[in-house]
């Protein structure tokens, strides 16, 4: 993907919203994700900002405190930043979890051996954690979301306290990534208990050394809704007929199901809108843009929002609505850090004109300047109004060749 910036700043006139990208500039190692990038480049998707992140260590830990649930961060925390996280959203980094999926690796290790290692690893377990080593002071599991990891993590290092036992934990994207961070924060900030992790390309870590009452319920109850519209059904179903939207949803709902492990919910047979649930937002985000792929290659727009409540999915998929070229755009909308943003997926037409700037670029500049040029020279003699003569022969010129 190259940047683009000149194409950015026209959808940008249009739309009113900043193109972070066009495309994607993730690099591919295998078969998925070569296949994941060349749907981003072929289709143009675009990644749009409909409002910006303010992205700080506070904003940081405010979503993180509102993703986990307050009641599973202890109120005797400290919150540390150890490397700063970027001020921008990076758009390779979101497909990069949208593509690899959200699970994530925890590691848990004790100063000596201990017996509690045994319970620490029955709990992974039962949070539906897969246990990938287990030694006498060390655990390496992968867990659902790194969501998931760090109230894990908490609680662990809260029945370490419990017992006396010091414990430290760190995720990573892999065991080597989650254990080497672990040797950061023990560098850092010391032989501290607690949980580092990143967030938006930053390094934190949550440090708690005194013991604290765990919660009676460890799992937030937050959820990761998408809603998904038809946009224009009355009107796909004149064109193409009542069995061919009923075949369009039923292929959604089943890839929904079972590729991305979501729980369709409010879906009526024959209907042109559903909900769905999963258990981590880039799963959502992933359901919705192959949705999006799909009914577009079938002759269909949909709006679709992802949210924490099902309304607030169905809220941000009317977005759509609002931000037009001419008429709605297909659009996935989600929350990213405390911003609002969307994956746009420009139609065939759309894409026709895209492909043409994009490989044109030189000529379409030539045909800019030979406009100008005439019309400049056709002024100085006085003859202005043949200006049109130049822009008639520059179709041509575009056409033919």
């Amino acid at each position: 993907m190259n940047n683009h910036s000149f194409t950015r700043w026209i959808f940008k006139l249009l739309t009113k919203k900043k193109i972070i990208s066009i495309g994607t500039n993730y690099h591919p190692s295998t078969p998925m994700e070569v296949e994941y990038v060349e749907m981003f480049n072929f289709t143009n998707t675009m990644l749009m900002e409909i409002e910006e992140a303010q992205i700080s260590s506070d904003s940081i830990f405010y979503n993180l405190l509102r993703d986990l649930g307050s009641e599973n961060i202890p109120k005797n925390h400290k919150f540390y930043e150890i490397v700063e996280a970027e001020k921008k959203v990076e758009e390779y980094a979101l497909v990069s979890n949208i593509i690899m999926g959200s699970d994530r690796y925890l590691y848990v290790e004790l100063l000596n051996p201990s017996p509690i290692i045994e319970q620490f690893s029955k709990f992974i377990l039962e949070e539906n954690g897969e246990i990938i080593e287990q030694s006498s002071t060390e655990i390496v599991s992968k867990m659902l979301s790194k969501n998931d990891a760090i109230r894990v993590a908490i609680k662990l290092v809260g029945l370490g306290l419990d017992n006396n036992i010091k414990v430290r934990s760190a995720v990573g994207m892999t065991g080597a990534a989650s254990i080497e961070r672990s040797i950061k924060l023990n560098r850092e900030i010391g032989d501290f208990p607690g949980v580092g992790f990143t967030k938006l390309g930053g390094e934190y870590a949550i440090i708690l050394d005194t013991k604290f009452s765990s919660p009676k319920t460890n799992i937030n109850d937050n959820h990761n809704y998408l809603f998904i519209d038809i946009m224009d059904s009355t009107k796909f179903t004149n064109d193409y007929g009542k069995d061919k939207l009923v075949e369009l949803m039923n292929s959604v709902k089943i890839f929904i199901e079972e590729e991305c492990k979501g729980k369709i919910e409010g879906y009526r047979h024959g209907g042109d809108d559903l909900i769905a649930r999963f258990p981590s937002k880039d799963l959502a985000i992933r359901a919705g843009l192959d949705s999006a792929w799909f009914t577009l290659n079938n002759g269909a727009k949909i709006r679709a929002g992802i949210g924490k409540t099902r309304r607030e999915a169905g809220e941000r998929a009317q977005m759509a609505d609002e931000i037009q070229i001419f008429n709605p755009l297909s659009l996935v909308v989600f929350e990213l850090a405390n911003g609002l943003y969307g994956y746009y997926v420009p139609s065939e037409f759309i894409r026709t004109i895209l492909s043409f700037i994009f490989t044109k670029k030189s000529k379409i500049f030539g045909v800019f300047i030979f406009v100008f040029v005439v019309s400049y020279i056709l002024a100085l003699l006085g003859i202005g109004e043949f200006g049109f003569l130049a822009v008639i022969i520059a179709i041509f010129y575009a056409i033919l060749s």
